[in-house]
């Protein structure tokens, strides 16, 4: 892989990243693990083509299923929060919670063996917080933000986004090299699951348009 083809790859994951807000807005009113389902089970199917191109299939036998489980929680967890935080919340707020996941890997990080915290990773990660910590103190001085308990419950939900993809990216590093293939299952799994919580606890709607 190039230099230039490797930084095209990374422009399109911050890419990706930034426009998921932007796409979960859109797509409401379905609901959190109907979505999750959904998009996982397209991301899925995409990851299987790939494999097939690739060769890729045989790389599955040699994953732990220790492996195929941790990533499909990380996946299914850190999206069912963030899809339930913006059905709940305000977008713009939520969002900015949710995205305290970097600061946290760079916190969790400092607790690995051989790893510690510098003066400016702690600073740094006060002055992320007190901004959080702001948005949810003009919330609740506004009225919880004119959602009641439901803006103050998506809050929450967007702070245990945060803290289960850090987790997930901090603990992946003791898993050990794991192959790019595995996450075309992780997503199958992930949608799986999904469609088993929705059809538990959500009503099926369908997309606008659709």
């Amino acid at each position: 892989m190039t230099r230039t083809t490797a930084t095209l790859i990374g422009f399109s994951a911050v890419a990706l990243w930034a426009l998921l807000a932007l796409f979960t807005v859109a797509t409401a009113p379905v609901p959190p693990f109907q979505l999750n389902a959904m998009s996982f089970a397209i991301g899925g199917a995409v990851g299987l083509v790939w494999l097939g191109l690739t060769g890729g299939f045989g790389q599955l036998a040699r994953v732990s299923w220790r492996v195929y489980l941790f990533g499909t929680l990380g996946l299914f967890g850190y999206h069912a929060f963030y899809f339930t935080a913006l059905r709940l919340a305000p977008p713009a707020e939520a969002g900015l919670i949710a995205y305290l996941w970097p600061l946290l890997i760079v916190l969790f990080s400092g607790l690995l063996p051989g790893e510690k915290l510098r003066a400016g990773h702690v600073i740094g990660a006060v002055v992320s917080l007190a901004g959080a910590a702001l948005i949810l103190v003009g919330s609740l001085g506004g009225g919880l933000g004119g959602g009641g308990e439901g803006t103050l419950a998506g809050y929450g939900f967007a702070i245990a986004c945060a803290l289960t993809w850090s987790g997930y990216s901090v603990l992946s590093r003791r898993l050990g090299a794991t192959p790019t293939a595995s996450v075309a299952v992780f997503c199958l799994a992930t949608a799986a699951l999904s469609g088993v919580a929705h059809l538990a606890f959500e009503d099926t709607v369908a997309p606008a348009g659709a």
